[in-house]
């Protein structure tokens, strides 16, 4: 029965932290992107984030975030949300999960703790400005 089961590899669909300047806060912020860098428009997408690891020996963890977007069309980008700057020392996940057609693809992006800073940095496809990218 589990031979049955097929499950479709992600590709060119990925998530990316990118800096820009917030003047809600008068400072630099990281915001995190859905890039689909594919051929095909994802539908009915599905974002759930979370933060967790360890801080001075203490287990730390957020509260889920779920963000719904109906349609990102091919090569273009949706902003998923505001990476409050606390939590940057923590493992920062994106569930993802969309449908191309009739088939459903789901992939889990970490960005692992400490990781998004300016020294991970590469040019973002699609927005053509400097950002760590999760494939």
């Amino acid at each position: 029965m589990k031979a049955d089961i097929t499950i479709p590899k992600v590709e060119n669909v990925f998530v990316a932290a990118v800096q820009e300047w917030s003047d809600d806060f008068m400072d630099k912020v990281w915001y995190v992107y859905l890039v689909n860098d594919s051929d095909y428009d994802i539908e009915n997408v599905m974002v759930v984030s979370k933060a967790f690891g360890t801080i001075d020996g203490e287990e730390k963890k957020t509260s889920l975030l779920r963000h719904s977007f109906p349609k990102v069309p091919a090569v273009s980008v949706v902003k998923i949300e505001m990476v409050e700057t606390s939590v940057l020392r923590l493992n920062n996940e994106f569930m993802v999960s969309y449908f191309i057609g009739d088939t459903l693809y789901d992939k889990k992006f970490i960005f692992r703790a400490q990781t998004i800073t300016p020294d991970y940095v590469e040019e973002v496809p699609i927005l053509f400005v400097d950002g760590v990218i999760v494939r």
